[in-house]
């Protein structure tokens, strides 16, 4: 685990430039008053501190649990019960990302309400659980992962045709989203840890992947959820 000076060194290197390139602008171009800038640069200050603070729990607890849940699934011998916590864990790691909480406020504001925050983070969560699901069994099985990614996009590229034109864009945002701070660590740990078990060390690789996949899950939970509102 790096220490604390090496996450705060990577921390002040990743946030330094926006420091710089807003200093730039605010006193070359855009001249924003005093204030909004003061409370730019203190909120730069809050993010960086949460930001250490989190990418240091990320390495002290999401990291190490997630390899022991993946590595701990496998030895039960059970699919169905590896599938299921696969399932269950990506259902409620995505429901606590941020980023598809900004996302679905932001949907629910464009939208009047139309589309509630609430619905639209439960379809993006059971999406992903859906494909975290589909992702343990291909461990398990041993399936091709080029060959999932493939007929995953092609029934997303089958079910644009059918959504309404404003639910495409919100849909591959909603991909996006996913691949956050708080999904990417868990699942990929939970990959890495399961393939460590079943394939071994040498072929620990294939647990690599579960984030490509998982981002298929929601992409097409929201086209459906388009399909239905359309």
């Amino acid at each position: 685990m790096r220490s604390p000076r090496e996450t705060l060194h990577e921390v002040l290197v990743a946030v330094l430039p926006i420091a710089v390139a807003v200093t730039v602008l605010q006193f070359t171009l855009i001249w924003l008053p005093f204030r909004a800038y003061l409370q730019f640069l203190i909120g730069l200050v809050m993010v960086g501190s949460g930001l250490s603070l989190f990418l240091m729990g990320v390495q002290l607890g999401m990291l190490p649990l997630g390899e022991h849940i993946g590595a701990a699934l496998p030895r039960t011998e059970k699919m169905s019960l590896m599938i299921f916590f696969g399932f269950l864990l990506g259902f409620v790691v995505t429901v606590a990302e941020p980023d598809v909480r900004v996302l679905a406020m932001q949907v629910d504001l464009v939208s009047a309400g139309a589309v509630s925050k609430d619905i639209l983070i439960y379809t993006v969560a059971l999406g992903v659980a859906i494909f975290v699901g589909l992702s343990m069994l291909r461990i398990l099985l041993g399936l091709p992962l080029t060959a999932i990614l493939a007929l995953g996009y092609l029934l997303i590229f089958i079910l644009a045709a059918f959504t309404p034109p404003h639910f495409v864009p919100i849909s591959f945002d909603a991909g996006g989203v996913t691949t956050g701070p708080m999904t990417v660590p868990f699942i990929l740990a939970l990959g890495v840890g399961a393939t460590s078990v079943l394939r071994g060390k040498s072929s620990i690789g294939e647990g690599f992947g579960l984030v490509a996949l998982a981002s298929i899950g929601p992409v097409l939970a929201v086209l459906i959820l388009g399909v239905l509102y359309g």
